[in-house]
């Protein structure tokens, strides 16, 4: 048997043990996650049939319905980034030439556009500046044009800061037979939010964000009206691992083996929707919207001008336009090397245009709205 060769020969391998900056992370996500859901990913993993594991994912599945305000049976956290949760929803319901209307206004209408035509969709597109929103006038316009079998659109856009009326849009498309597919990716767990009230088919998050866990385990919920979709397919869904028909039978009752969940993202996020509950969705809502209400305040005081209207601003993410002459790129390292705080600049069209600065999840606290404006008025003005 030939030996192995020394890691100095070929391998770049660093071997001193791991040791990251504490920072505090105030972007698009991830945001800093709390000390109870820290704990709970350093239990020992159990198997992923074994019984107690099969009751965590039943207290995940209730908990995830009562954040999202649904009864939705098939509602469940896929074993995956918001991405794959995201291409789930798509997965699961478009079949080839389908007709899928997409409401465009930032970064990640563009994505869904993207996945909807890999499913071979016949895609519609609907635009808006990035920054503002749709009028319910203008979607059904569009519906009527359309005729589509999916309308998807984007409840908060991370991208922009801008959240989404979604009232009536429900009432809309059972009028027009068509889906209502909604991503609410930064709007879960700090914006006001009724997937069945609003009468939402399809609907995907992150743990990440406003539920302050880590990246991994992707919240997905489908609406009666969508299983029928998906259970009268001519063909099964393309993506078999996000195939919702396999899927089920692993979260409901039949419990049949489709792949090895991750046991430990799963103890997390179950602690970030207890976190969710003890709080009471109300006063979690008002939290981020006080916390909001006051960093808007202060980037007022800064002679900073957020890019969304307040009226459509979301109180998880908010844009602030870069002033001229300021190099965005600089004073987000600025604050990152000397504060350990971390802000964003823009995404696509608003590239080099806007910071990004998050409050969502345990993040959204006084403290660190008033740790930020601090910072930015001295790197601003140093």
């Amino acid at each position: 048997m030939v030996a192995p060769l020394p890691i100095s020969d070929r391998y770049k391998i660093e071997t001193t043990q791991l040791d990251l900056p504490p920072r505090v992370l105030l972007g698009p996500g991830p945001a800093n996650v709390h000390p109870r859901v820290l704990s709970a990913l350093s239990i020992p993993p159990v198997g992923h049939l074994d019984p107690t594991f099969l009751a965590l994912m039943d207290e995940v599945r209730d908990l995830l319905r009562y954040a999202w305000q649904t009864d939705n049976e098939l509602t469940i956290a896929v074993s995956g980034t918001g991405s794959a949760a995201m291409e789930a929803t798509l997965a699961n319901v478009v079949e080839p030439e389908d007709i899928v209307l997409v409401g465009v206004k930032g970064y990640f209408g563009h994505r869904l556009v993207e996945m909807a035509s890999r499913y071979g969709a016949d895609v519609r597109k609907i635009t808006k500046p990035w920054g503002e929103v749709f009028s319910l006038e203008e979607i059904k316009t569009a519906l009527e044009t359309h005729r589509p079998k999916v309308l998807a659109i984007v409840h908060a856009e991370t991208s922009t800061g801008a959240c989404q009326p979604l009232e009536g849009l429900g009432e809309l498309c059972r009028q027009y037979d068509c889906l209502l597919l909604v991503d609410t990716v930064t709007s879960l767990g700090g914006v006001p939010l009724y997937i069945d009230e609003w009468g939402i088919d399809l609907a995907y998050s992150c743990s990440q964000k406003g539920l302050g866990c880590p990246p991994g385990a992707s919240p997905f919920t489908m609406s009666p009206r969508a299983i029928d979709k998906l259970k009268n397919r001519a063909k099964p869904p393309a993506n078999w691992y996000l195939d919702m028909s396999l899927l089920t039978k692993y979260w409901g009752e039949e419990r049949v083996y489709h792949h090895t969940a991750p046991i430990n993202m799963n103890y997390g996020i179950r602690e970030a929707l207890r976190l969710v509950a003890e709080e009471g969705l109300a006063q979690r809502w008002q939290r981020h919207r006080t916390n909001a209400e006051l960093l808007w305040a202060g980037l007022a005081e800064l002679k900073l001008t957020c890019h969304v209207d307040k009226n459509y601003r979301l109180p998880t993410l908010t844009t602030v336009r870069i002033p001229d002459g300021v190099d965005g790129k600089a004073v987000s390292r600025q604050l990152l090397n000397e504060y350990n705080i971390e802000i964003a600049g823009g995404l696509g069209e608003l590239g080099g245009k806007v910071w990004r600065i998050g409050l969502m999840g345990y993040n959204s606290r006084r403290e660190n709205v008033i740790l930020l404006l601090s910072a930015l008025e001295k790197v601003l003005n140093s």
